[in-house]
């Protein structure tokens, strides 16, 4: 799939997305990139991005990820991300995926097989992540149709997210017990209410100029998900701290302008 599908759903003249850059997609890394990215758009979801062959693999996960054995999470296969996406966290004002992206968890992966490909081919890939959040044994598989339903339409696009019995697995709800961002520490109020959101932009620039009704939408989403607090004296403490990766995932360079 590479970047073509992504760079195909998007204007790259309104969204501060990055458009992905060639010389990234053909660097060796030393070790492999993964992110979960909470985003609010048309729906509340987690895009689940493993870093294989110079791009971001992707699944978005309507529920996010869960860290019981026992819960099959449903991860639809989407298009392709450039790898500098891995570390976005902001406004995306307008065009496809408009709202807000929140950085929920970052780490470094590693393949339980020998071949990625042969297992993406056959649709079953076990991992190790080693993020904030998610740790240990997982595993991606390909199911039948919309969530495995018998006479389902079959397009291939539909996996599961499953964590395996390891000492990482638990009945924690890990989306409401660390609901909030690893980059910026804060919520999806939070990071809009920033004064300088840490934004990729093309080199194209964007024009912005639905912004205004796209963040409405967006508030209007968020009162459903976070509602204003009670009062505002006082900051909202962040979630307890989930352990920190073993190993930072390695710096990369960035084509970016700001």
């Amino acid at each position: 799939m590479a970047l073509e599908e992504y760079r195909r759903k998007r204007d790259f003249t309104k969204t501060p997305e990055p458009a992905g850059d060639t010389k990234a997609m053909t660097r060796k890394a030393p070790t492999r990139f993964f992110c979960v990215q909470k985003h609010l758009a048309t729906a509340l979801h987690y895009d689940f991005r493993i870093e294989h062959n110079g791009v971001l693999l992707s699944w978005a996960v309507p529920k996010g990820p869960s860290l019981d054995p026992g819960t099959k999470r449903l991860a639809m296969h989407v298009e392709d991300h450039p790898i500098e996406y891995g570390e976005f966290e902001g406004v995306i004002p307008e065009g496809y995926g408009a709202g807000v992206v929140m950085l929920w968890d970052v780490g470094t992966w590693e393949p339980e097989t020998d071949d990625i490909d042969a297992s993406l081919e056959k649709g079953d890939l076990k991992m190790r992540l080693d993020g904030y959040k998610l740790k240990g044994s997982w595993v991606l598989v390909r199911t039948r149709g919309w969530g495995g339903r018998a006479g389902a339409k079959d397009d291939g696009r539909s996996w599961l997210l499953i964590k395996h019995k390891d000492e990482w697995a638990g009945d924690v709800d890990i989306t409401e017990f660390a609901p909030n961002s690893v980059k910026s520490a804060g919520s999806f109020r939070e990071i809009l209410a920033q004064e300088a959101p840490d934004v990729w932009l093309s080199n194209r620039g964007h024009t912005g100029d639905t912004a205004l009704e796209t963040l409405t939408d967006v508030l209007k989403k968020l009162d459903k998900i976070e509602p204003v607090p009670k009062t505002t004296s006082a900051k909202t403490s962040a979630p307890a701290a989930a352990t920190k990766p073993t190993a930072a995932p390695a710096k990369r360079a960035r084509a970016k302008s700001r």
